[in-house]
């Protein structure tokens, strides 16, 4: 007999996937921080934002399929305890290279997330699995903005170090709410553990759908992970800002974020293919907003609402059309989409530190632009073999 859903654990799935994957989000603010504790340059400390983004794209391969084989709590015992580990080990990193390397398990642990979308999508009847999956994304999306205003803040006045051993703290406790409200989930297939990595690649070659969704996904993260990682460094060159300033437009994002229950809302009523393209249109618009904000906050601000709200748009509906056509394998269609998605993120984040390096404010914006036309040109080509 299927188990329902409950508004009290649908929230308890959102709240928790904000506070993971905020792990991977804490350093953003914090670079130009990090780059002078251990005195090395913008585009090394980067490294640290790279290597956890791509922790993530492996915890995603690697431990999210699982969903589909092994109990969810059981995935959870031993996932929380390194991510524990590994948010201890970076707060106490003696050199940059450490840090890298613990930051890639925090990313790698830090997947968990994305059981709980999946989880939300079976659990809900085909009626309210837009309006779940919204509940959800907008929980980490407010996780992801709201994790650089908290660590902004707390890395200006009590050092970047606390906010990890915090962090730490947190995911303790976390846990234990997870173990105690979380439905136990036991999926029905059989095979190994191979087998099922196999069948991963079966549906990537089979489902030209998803191949689109998660080219789209990859493109649009790779723009906001540009904005993201050098946002902080345009706030100290041309305002004087620090690391809480860089953070707080979180704040901004957060407006996007809350949309993301609406777009939810509306993926079971409108067209999808028109709710892609007015998402990538939004895209497209907040980037020629940067392009001209290099000296403007409130520009800047306008920016990051668009953009946020833009990419949770898509985001969306991106899942609920994967997830519709593949039930019996959702966890590993969510895996082959959210690598995509977070390698774009990781490539995002290296092409946005060499184009602060090389061509500043202008060349970041430029590369969003050029991602975001991209996007909206291979969906137009393309989205008739959906």
């Amino acid at each position: 007999m299927k188990q329902q859903l409950s508004n009290s654990v649908l929230y308890l799935m959102s709240i928790s996937a904000g506070l993971v994957v905020a792990n991977l989000y804490y350093n953003q603010p914090l670079l130009h921080l990090i780059s002078e504790t251990f005195d090395v340059t913008e585009a090394a400390v980067s490294n640290v934002a790279l290597s956890t983004q791509l922790g993530y794209a492996f915890g995603l391969l690697f431990i999210i399929p699982l969903g589909d084989k092994i109990s969810n709590h059981k995935i959870l015992k031993y996932d929380f305890v390194v991510m524990i580990m590994a948010l201890l080990a970076t707060a106490f990193s003696s050199s940059l290279l450490l840090m890298i390397i613990s930051s890639f398990f925090i990313g790698f642990t830090s997947a968990i997330p994305q059981l709980f979308v999946p989880m939300a999508a079976q659990l809900s009847t085909d009626k309210g699995r837009g309006r779940a999956i919204g509940i959800v994304m907008s929980g980490l999306l407010i996780g992801i903005l709201g994790s650089r205003i908290i660590s902004g803040f707390v890395g200006d006045y009590f050092g970047w170090r606390i906010m990890y051993q915090g962090a730490a703290l947190m995911m303790l406790v976390l846990y234990v709410f997870l173990h105690l409200k979380l439905p136990r989930l036991v999926p029905d297939y059989k095979d190994s553990y191979g087998k099922l990595m196999t069948s991963i690649w079966y549906y990537f070659k089979a489902d030209a759908s998803l191949r689109l969704a998660a080219l789209r996904g990859a493109l649009a993260f790779a723009g906001l992970s540009a904005f993201w990682t050098t946002l902080v460094f345009l706030m100290e060159d041309n305002f004087g800002y620090g690391s809480s300033v860089s953070g707080a437009f979180g704040l901004f994002g957060i407006f996007g974020a809350i949309g993301a229950t609406v777009v939810g809302k509306l993926n079971n009523r409108f067209d999808k293919n028109k709710i892609i393209i007015v998402s990538v249109m939004i895209l497209i618009v907040s980037w020629l907003i940067f392009l001209f904000s290099g000296h403007s906050i409130i520009g800047l601000a306008i920016g990051v609402i668009l953009v946020d709200l833009g990419l949770q748009a898509l985001h969306i509906t991106n899942q609920n059309m994967i997830f519709s056509k593949n039930p019996e394998a959702r966890n590993r269609v969510n895996t082959i989409y959210m690598v995509s998605f977070f390698i774009g993120g990781a490539i995002g984040t290296t092409l946005g530190a060499y184009a602060w390096e090389r061509f500043d404010w202008t060349g970041v914006s430029a590369l969003g632009l050029l991602l975001s036309i991209v996007i909206m040109l291979v969906h137009l080509v393309f989205r008739k073999k959906q």
